[in-house]
């Protein structure tokens, strides 16, 4: 049985009621919210109201602070300034069960369910309090009761590695139901569903709110699914509020302008004015498969030029991720091809080194060091079985090595106790400038660069911009993928856009419209 939808002739979600009806949920205000982690300012006096019965959407860009404002109402993190109240009453939500216990639920981007356990044993062991002996007959014929009360039923003897995506996202909710939350936070939940499978689970989701069941707090990117389910939707912008309102009173456009910004960023003025040289890497109708088997590079098309920094522009989960693992060797390209210096290409250590192809992945420490190793060592993996560096091509000359990453660490400011300190041990920001000191080494004919700031500081960030734009004015194609509008329009000549693994946007830098760009982000054009 399917909850019907109250949609009105316009397209657009009924409002939600003004006064909650008895029985609703309970209001859920958080006023003045700020958090900080050492430096890094994440919530800076926001506020947002989810009134009983509605459906509020989330929306920013990545790292405007969405997830860190749910996880301190949820009591994962603890806010150093504002209050939260729950129906009225100014509550301090010291971690999860508690928010639990006041009926304040989450469902999580990936899931948390056991495989190898059926549904029954999964909601079953969720709870907070069980007995000696579970009477598992008893709890199976509680839960087919339980569930005949919902909008949506699955199997409680079914295992849950037999369910589909979209089975196991009704099973997140189901289990919140089950546990008593009237409040259900919603943390990106379509990231791993078809749009059929999220317009339904969103739904469903939407006549529980509509009925006065719950009330639902969505984080989400996308405008359609704010657009067509959620009454009123507050927006985020590098962690401050960048608006706030009753979708039938704003448009894609607005919305856009409140995530990114009315203006675009200012273009650094380190970029030298060279024209662009030959191209240097081509893709052509590339294809991949995502770990699941679908389809998460849909014939994705680009070039860039020599002297030419191209920024792919998107919300994460995009595809972005997979590109970068394709150019790289990680992940295997299922068609098209890739041209680099006119040559086809396949991502093997000869051919990178032939071309001179380097990439800084994101998460670096976890994607391009071996954190156990030295510092000399991971400076060294480019080039440690170059003559300089082998006796005979069969042992490393570890003073080489040293000396190598000595002269890298005075030329790119890494402060590291020595060079033979394990790598993990460094901060994330010196742990970037070492592995970009080992990927800019030498000649650079192509550079892949993935969100290569994201976490760091205001000096790191400075720092690791200044070293891309040298490596382009110097001739090099770069290629930036980055969920940051303000780094791709600060350091891009030619700015794509990506969405659902498509290119579906191009614009030189010197006129891309800043909303246009964030509508494609969205993937609302």
């Amino acid at each position: 049985m399917t909850a019907s939808l109250p949609i009105a002739s316009s397209g657009a979600v009924s409002p939600a009621r003004d006064a909650p009806a008895p029985g609703a949920p309970p209001e859920l205000v958080a006023t003045g919210v700020g958090k900080t982690f050492g430096s890094l300012v994440a919530l800076d006096d926001v506020s947002i109201t989810l009134r009983p019965g509605s459906f509020h959407a989330l929306l920013g860009e990545n790292g405007a602070g969405k997830s860190t404002l749910v996880k301190c109402i949820m009591g994962y993190y603890q806010a150093d300034r504002g209050h939260i109240t729950i129906g009225g009453q100014s509550v301090v939500v010291k971690n999860p069960r508690e928010a639990q216990a006041r009926g304040v639920g989450m469902v999580y981007q990936h899931f948390t369910l056991v495989a190898n356990m059926s549904v029954a044993e999964n909601l079953v062991l969720s709870r907070a309090k069980l007995p000696f002996f579970i009477d598992w007959a008893r709890e199976e014929a509680k839960l087919r009761a339980f569930m005949a009360g919902m909008p949506f039923q699955i199997d409680p003897a079914r295992l849950v590695r037999s369910l589909a995506a979209g089975e196991k996202q009704k099973l997140e909710i189901l289990k919140q139901l089950y546990l008593g939350s009237r409040i259900m936070i919603l943390d990106e939940p379509t990231s791993v569903l078809t749009p059929a499978e999220a317009d339904e689970v969103l739904g469903l989701l939407r006549g529980m709110a509509g009925d006065g069941k719950i009330s639902v707090l969505m984080i989400s990117h996308k405008f359609r699914e704010v657009t067509r389910f959620a009454d009123e939707v507050t927006v985020l912008r590098k962690g401050r509020m960048g608006g706030s309102g009753l979708v039938r009173d704003l448009t894609p456009a607005g919305m856009a302008v409140m995530m990114v910004g009315a203006e675009p960023p200012q273009a650094s003025k380190a970029r030298n004015s060279e024209p662009a040289q030959d191209q240097r890497l081509v893709l052509r109708d590339v294809t991949a498969i995502d770990d699941k088997g679908l389809p998460v590079l849909k014939g994705i098309s680009l070039e860039v030029c020599g002297g030419e920094i191209v920024g792919i522009a998107g919300v994460s989960g995009n595809g972005q991720e997979e590109l970068v693992e394709v150019l790289s060797g990680q992940r295997e390209r299922g068609s098209g091809d890739v041209m680099v210096g006119g040559r086809k290409y396949t991502p093997i250590r000869a051919q990178m080194t032939e071309q001179r192809l380097r990439c800084l992945p994101e998460e670096p420490l976890r994607n391009a060091c071996v954190p156990s190793m030295s510092v000399a060592a991971n400076i060294g993996f480019r080039n440690y079985d170059q003559p300089a560096f082998t006796l005979g091509g069969w042992a490393v000359r570890w003073k080489a090595l040293r000396r190598q990453a000595s002269g890298r660490v005075a030329e790119y400011g890494i402060k590291t106790p020595s060079v033979d300190a394990p790598i993990g041990t460094l901060s994330g920001g010196n742990v970037q400038r070492a592995v970009l000191s080992r990927e800019l080494g030498g000649e650079v004919r192509v550079l892949v660069a993935a969100n290569p700031c994201f976490g760091l500081d205001f000096a790191a960030v400075a720092e690791i911009r200044t070293r891309l734009l040298q490596a382009r004015n110097a001739g090099a194609a770069v290629l930036l993928i980055s969920a940051d509008l303000d780094e791709i329009f600060a350091l891009a000549d030619r700015i794509l856009v990506m969405s659902e693994g498509r290119i579906v946007h191009e614009s030189p830098v010197a006129t891309a419209d800043v909303g246009t760009v964030g509508r494609f982000m969205a993937g609302h054009a």
